[in-house]
């Protein structure tokens, strides 16, 4: 099963979310730093907001699009045509430090992954820092109220807190990047339990730069596709979190992953090393966002 590029010219592309009139909402960083549209062919392409180091994205059901931030670590709520919020930047005194992902909830509640350490500490110079493994981070789950404007932490601690998702089971999934782990917060009467091991989208080779599981998203047939950065691949993790299936991308950098609208059947994958955003054939379509 092999991908084919969609759209090019785009630079560290994030984020992709498929719109209901088929055009793609992506993010790009770099000198660019905005969020883009891109038309229902791959073809054009348009700024929607410039808003410094845009990374992960969210749509709701009236439209508008919740971007992660971290230049200025923030949540921000951003319009079609270009305004920009900043909705919320800490949780009860503790500041954001990497806002990465995001999804909405079965609750219509927004839930932030937060990497925990800042983009100018981890990425110097914009070059993932040689300690990259040990250095110090402390990253983060938020649930967030967008009605109320409340925040709580799920969970901390973790490496690289990277992305998120909801399974069929309702039950919320984030990785870990540095160690290539799936944790699942299975959902309890009152919030979630504890962080507990799902799977693992390392294989078996030794990688001497950053590699790890980035965005994700479920399929309508209960597998997990990761894309899994410096690995060059969408690794997909069965419903009993063990490795299905490898999806090979043309770049070595996927970075997120999002399907198509009900009845493609496609994948389709954010990639920097080439600068695309990347589509495959699925035998799935997509276990439809909660908004």
């Amino acid at each position: 099963m092999k991908s084919v590029a969609f759209a090019s010219g785009l630079r560290f592309p994030e984020g992709p979310v498929a719109m209901p009139d088929g055009t793609w909402l992506v993010v790009e960083g770099g000198d660019r730093g905005c969020v883009t549209q891109i038309t229902a062919d791959g073809k054009e392409r348009r700024t929607v907001a410039v808003t410094g180091l845009p990374n992960g994205l969210a749509v709701d059901s009236a439209g508008s699009i919740w971007v992660a931030e971290p230049k200025v670590p923030s949540l921000l709520r951003v319009t079609l045509d270009g305004k920009v919020e900043v909705f919320m930047t800490e949780c009860h005194g503790e500041p954001f430090l990497y806002p990465n992902d995001l999804c909405f909830g079965p609750d219509g509640a927004l839930y932030l992954t937060d990497s925990g350490i800042t983009a100018a500490e981890f990425e110097p110079g914009g070059n993932v820092r040689p300690d990259f493994e040990t250095c110090p981070m402390d990253g983060r789950v938020y649930r967030i109220g967008v009605k109320t404007k409340t925040i709580e932490k799920i969970d901390s601690g973790v490496r690289f807190t990277n992305g998120i998702a909801f399974g069929p089971d309702n039950d919320l999934y984030a990785n870990e990047t540095i160690t290539g782990a799936v944790y699942r917060y299975r959902r309890q009467s009152d919030g979630f339990g504890p962080r507990e091991p799902f799977g693992n989208v390392w294989n078996d080779s030794r990688y001497p730069t950053l590699r790890g599981p980035d965005g994700m998203a479920f399929g309508a047939d209960g597998k997990l596709y990761v894309a899994v950065y410096g690995q060059g691949d969408v690794t997909v993790l069965g419903t009993d979190g063990k490795v299905a299936q490898r999806l090979r991308t043309l770049g070595g950098l996927p970075t997120n992953v999002a399907f198509g609208l009900a009845g493609q059947r496609k994948l389709y994958v954010t990639e920097y090393q080439l600068g695309q955003l990347e589509v495959f054939p699925v035998e799935t379509d997509g276990l439809p966002l909660w908004t």
